[in-house]
């Protein structure tokens, strides 16, 4: 019914008013080349160049329901072997919604074709011919223009620059051969066409594009992921061989708009395993679901060990703001401490996307791989600490900024201890976090944020529920000396917080730049006590001085991280005669595997404070690793401590949106077991040997 359908449209549109004797053309074509003058015996690239006029569209080489591809007429066989086009990756071009799909190109369009230049060529080479398409908009219009060209032919290459760019750049819009495995499986309705890429999942929509007309082209193509690849969900429309391969062009288009293309042939076969998950991304993914667990794991953040320190300076404010008895007051402190957890997620979303745009694996926590962030937020811990100790005091028309709540001290304040939280709490993968990130890895930029906002928003809020809580402050003890010890005591976290970074930065950029950082924050400390006590004649050069001194203790560190080289990685275990660790490799997996050996992989870094809990309370505990003695487990460290490509892709693999991750692999099976991010003693050993028993 389509096909008659698309011939009725296409005979229509040939008998269009617009197709009389004198019409107005609808697009310009023109011959370009990329040499003015080519060799003997070489291959040069001619090109048919479409400019058509806004709302106007020609066709791709299977132009879908209704529609003709552009194609030359030469009048007389010139002097050389011409060659077939290259077809750039197509739009989509909806006719009927639902009922009519076409696939061509709008605006402008260069259909490169090679040129074969023989030994014997004269000095020139001359091309002329009819350029006949068909462009259509409301209606269809067969269009014809004559074209020519001389190549000239000589002892020496001459470019034509500007020809050369434009079919250099349509070139490089034609689909790549597809690397990996492809198969068609025809066996029900809908067929599925299964892919296992190398080089992992496709990221972005899906789409493919038959050379032919074996399936109904205006259907939707139901897109499900696994973890080896992925299967769309084609609707057959009766034509073709049951048993010839299915030809065509994948294209995926990323979320900020840029598409690539795939040349695939799929034979005939069963849907590969892992390519298939359990709900077509077409009818979407459980959204409200992914919702709640994002909303669930950012309230579990604030257990986490990494956002704990954050929270003791949270837990001061909320104290001061309780204590004044004036509920309006506490509820704002809770709406600028929940909008900075907020928006620092929804910025941390951003930098996801835009880094996930530019074809880079993002993991949570990414922005602690690079050292220079490592080494400003340990001295960003310190001179909180210094703060909390009463070194420096911030001045209340600081505290007072904001919306004008210039009376209501304290609102930056709350602002900024939320960044605080969001910046340190990102990196915790915590429970039911891994789901929800892994299954937005590859979606659209607004579930993304929607999920990253959620989570900052279960962050923040037990501190907003309890600024809403009515006469809170009536079960609070009364204001006193008990409340600036508070204040202090709560400084030694933060110190020992930017300790921990130092040890995160010497595993990145050596000790070099550890020693960088400590003098810096010496410099730092230094530049706060300046700038608090600079006064009297001597106000303008303390204050001088005290900037300087912010300055360089700022610029070293940073300076010494960028320049460093890597130490040791801290995320490696202790190794000992009973139990070794090993560096983790794809390769090295697929040898223990050959030998029949089981595999625990622990994918890790000094920076994930999650892992490190998990190393100390279970991973080196010795009923754990005996476990793995007696059942014959090769301990495997992946270290992404600094970024690393293939461990990011191990990780995208198993849509993990970053560390921890633990596999486990029973001897000599290839599909590992994905284990809880939290782990236990007994959770260890009750895996290992259920999966060797």
């Amino acid at each position: 019914m389509r096909f008659i359908l698309g011939l009725v449209v296409a005979l229509i549109a040939f008998t269009a008013p617009a197709f009389a004797q004198g019409a107005e053309l609808r697009a310009e074509a023109r011959l370009i080349t990329e040499r003015a003058q080519a060799m003997p015996g070489e291959t040069v690239y001619l090109g048919l160049e479409l400019v058509m006029d806004p709302g106007w569209h020609v066709y791709w080489l299977n132009a879908g329901d209704a529609g003709l591809p552009p194609e030359i007429i030469f009048e007389e066989q010139p002097a050389a072997e011409i060659g077939e086009f290259l077809w750039p990756i197509p739009h989509l071009l909806p006719v009927v919604e639902g009922e009519i799909m076409d696939y061509g190109y709008d605006d402008r369009i260069v259909l490169p074709f090679p040129v074969i230049v023989p030994e014997d060529a004269a000095s020139e080479i001359h091309f002329d011919g009819i350029a006949d398409y068909l462009i259509c908009k409301d209606i269809c219009i067969p269009e014809s223009q004559p074209i020519s060209l001389t190549l000239l032919v000589g002892d020496e290459q001459i470019p034509d620059l500007l020809g050369g760019e434009a079919i250099t750049e349509a070139i490089g819009q034609t689909p790549s051969p597809f690397a990996g495995e492809i198969v068609i499986d025809r066996s029900a309705e809908p067929w599925r066409m299964s892919l296992a890429p190398e080089a992992g999942d496709f990221e972005g929509d899906v789409r493919f594009f038959p050379h032919q007309h074996e399936i109904v082209h205006s259907a939707d193509q139901p897109l499900s992921t696994g973890e080896r690849g992925l299967t769309l969900a084609l609707t057959p429309s009766g034509d073709g061989e049951p048993d010839a391969s299915l030809e065509g062009v994948i294209v995926v288009e990323a979320s900020d708009g840029t598409r690539a293309g795939y040349e695939v042939s799929a034979e005939p076969g069963m849907v590969l395993p892992g390519t298939f998950g359990s709900a077509p991304s077409s009818a979407g993914i459980n959204i409200l679901a992914i919702m709640g667990l994002a909303l669930l794991g950012g309230l579990i953040l604030n257990l986490m060990p990494c956002v704990l320190p954050v929270l003791s300076i949270k837990a001061i404010g909320m104290v001061n703001a309780a204590t004044k008895g004036d509920d309006s007051h506490l509820r704002a402190h809770g709406l600028w401490y929940t909008a900075g957890v907020v928006l620092s997620f929804a910025a941390t979303a951003a930098v996801f996307v835009a880094l996930r745009g530019a074809g880079e694996f993002v993991s949570l926590g990414f922005q602690l791989q690079y050292a220079p962030v490592v080494a400003a937020l340990a001295l960003i811990m310190f001179v909180i600490g210094l703060w909390l100790l009463g070194v420096f005091e911030l001045g209340t028309s600081v505290q007072g900024v904001g919306s004008g709540l210039a009376s209501k001290q304290g609102s930056t304040g709350a602002f900024f201890t939320g960044v605080l939280a969001a910046v340190v709490g990102a990196p915790c993968v915590g429970p039911f976090l891994g789901v929800a990130l892994g299954s937005v890895l590859t979606q659209p930029a607004p579930a993304v944020f929607i999920v990253f906002m959620l989570m900052g928003l279960g962050l923040a809020l037990p501190f907003l529920a309890l600024s809403f809580a009515p006469g809170l402050h009536r079960f609070l003890p009364r204001p006193g000396a008990w409340m600036e010890r508070l204040k202090q005591f709560f400084a030694f976290p933060m110190f020992l917080t930017a300790v921990w970074l130092l040890t995160v930065l010497g595993d990145q950029a050596g000790q070099g730049a550890v020693t960088a950082t400590i003098l810096g924050a010496t410099l730092v400390g230094f530049g706060v006590w300046a700038l608090s006590t600079a006064g009297g004649r001597l106000r303008v050069a303390g204050m001088a001085l005290g900037a300087l001194a912010l300055v360089a203790g700022l610029y070293y560190p940073i300076q010494a991280a960028l320049g460093g080289s890597p130490g040791t990685g801290g995320a490696a275990y202790a190794d000992s005669v009973e139990f070794p660790t090993e560096p983790w490799s794809p390769e090295r997996v697929d040898a223990l595997l050959a030998d029949g050996k089981g595999i625990f992989v622990d994918f890790t870094a000094t920076w994930c404070v999650t892992c490190q809990a998990n190393k100390r309370t279970t991973l080196e505990r010795t009923e754990v690793r005996q476990a793995m003695a007696d059942n014959n487990i090769v301990f495997l460290v992946a270290d992404f401590t600094n970024k690393d490509d293939v461990i990011a892709a191990e990780l995208k693999k198993h849509s993990r949106p970053g560390v921890p991750m633990y596999l486990l692999y029973g001897p000599g099976e290839t599909e590992p077991k994905l284990l809880p991010q939290i782990l236990s003693p007994s959770l260890m050993i009750n895996e290992i040997e259920a999966l060797t028993s």
